[in-house]
């Protein structure tokens, strides 16, 4: 039988302590709103690197709040990247975290005014976005949701990621009581146009593997990307003044819209295509009356089927025109089978997100990141959530709540791989493999 009234036990009863995210929450949001009013929306006919000067600010800003933290080796590079260390276990391998401070340039990117609604009861927000354009919204009813004004994207991919990372490095140094492995940070630039590990050194950061945070859903970890190629298709003209032109002009932006017109329309492209399917997307035409191109995207899961995607394209476009002129770039390729040879580094992933309360899973990113890049080059590098939504586009959304479990399942996997047990797991995997533990 109960003793006391319920006032009294109430008193009796320890309080229960707060969980992680909550402790991580209002530092990562406060970041997040700061980095996030910093224009850094890259430029793809930029030859610069990085290829706007806003990326430079914010990379500016980073170094220094980096360094405030009392963080060792803070260096901001000649092309805009910012490294930083935090020391940890010396037994431990090095955990690199990643994340890319440009935004998307196929939306407005200046002037972004952030606004945070808090409770979110299922109202219609800025740019139409709402459950009905947005399902996953239904979901954080409750949530403080923040989204731009609705005229700019939002910027959450990725200083979501830059945001959740700082947060949780500035969490451990706070507490050195916590046991951690060491981390190198690396911030790119021009992630959004391709460009963003152009002038990353892998051996030079230094760390045995490494983690995008540059993901979507929270709970989603993504070990497998799209395999990309960008290809120009250029079709010749004749230039002839109109009005003596019979019978001697060739007009090749008719002949690139002959050719964007005989691409599959109800297959094969990004709007009517999911999960793993592959497609391939003119995003440009640009041209006049001596040559007109055609910039596509192609981009699948399967590289045999990517193959395919770009003998259809180059087929279609020489019954136009013979001839017809190429100007291929491999973008990246699908990380899964190299992921595939070191589990334990994702199995890691999945086991940090399990102690933040969250149920994870393996995704598939219909897109790229840094990490496909990283991965081919030698340095495993899965994707990890951010709890971002609607990214490139006005209706581009976050939950506060989200970010932070995203930043302390960061903080979990930095303390995760000081365990002896995940220690022994990576260093049995490279002896399996024939390689020895890298450390530094």
């Amino acid at each position: 039988m109960a003793t006391g009234t319920d006032s009294e036990r109430t008193a009796r009863e320890p309080a229960r302590p707060p969980r992680l995210a909550d402790l991580l929450e209002a530092d990562t949001l406060e970041r997040f709103l700061r980095y996030v009013r910093i224009d850094t929306q890259s430029d793809r006919d930029s030859d610069a690197s990085p290829s706007t000067p806003g990326q430079l600010e914010l990379a500016r800003l980073l170094r220094d709040e980096l360094a405030g933290l009392g963080l060792a080796d803070v260096e901001l590079t000649e092309h805009g990247y910012v490294f930083a260390t935090l020391p940890g276990h010396p037994a431990a391998p090095v955990v690199g975290l990643l994340a890319h401070l440009d935004v998307s340039p196929d939306a407005p990117g200046a002037g972004v005014e952030p606004q945070v609604h808090e409770r979110y009861d299922g109202r219609e927000l800025p740019a139409g976005l709402g459950p009905a354009t947005s399902p996953l919204l239904r979901e954080r009813i409750g949530h403080a949701i923040v989204t731009s004004a609705g005229t700019t994207l939002l910027g959450a991919d990725d200083k979501a990621g830059v945001a959740e990372i700082v947060a949780a490095v500035a969490y451990l140094r706070a507490h050195p009581e916590l046991e951690h492995a060491t981390a190198r940070l690396g911030f790119t630039v021009d992630e959004e146009i391709g460009r963003g590990t152009e002038h990353f050194d892998v051996a030079r950061f230094g760390a045995a593997f490494a983690y995008t945070l540059d993901g979507a859903e929270v709970g989603t970890i993504e070990n497998e990307t799209f395999s990309a190629v960008e290809l120009k298709v250029t079709f010749p003209g004749v230039g002839v003044h109109p009005g003596t032109a019979k019978g001697k002009l060739v007009n090749p932006v008719k002949l690139a819209a002959a050719f964007v017109e005989r691409l599959p329309k109800d297959t094969l492209s990004p709007e009517t295509t999911a999960g793993r399917e592959g497609y391939v997307h003119p995003q440009q035409i640009a041209g006049g009356p001596e040559a007109c191109t055609v910039t596509l995207l192609l981009r699948d899961h399967d590289d045999d089927a990517l193959a395919r995607h770009e003998a259809l394209v180059r087929r279609l476009a020489e019954e136009v025109c013979p001839a017809v002129a190429y100007e291929r770039r491999e973008q990246y390729r699908n990380m899964r089978a190299a992921l595939d040879r070191v589990p334990w580094v994702v199995d890691a992933a999945l086991e940090a997100a399990r102690r933040v309360g969250l149920e994870p899973r393996l995704g598939l990113a219909r897109g790229g990141t840094d990490g496909a890049r990283l991965t081919a080059l030698g340095l495993p590098t899965p994707n990890l959530y951010t709890g971002g939504n609607e990214y490139h586009s006005l209706r581009e959304w976050i939950s506060v709540e989200d970010m932070a479990l995203s930043a302390a399942t960061v903080v979990e996997l930095l303390r995760l791989w000081a365990e002896p047990g995940w220690r022994d797991r990576h260093a049995a995997g490279l002896a399996r493999a024939g390689a020895g533990p890298r450390r530094s």
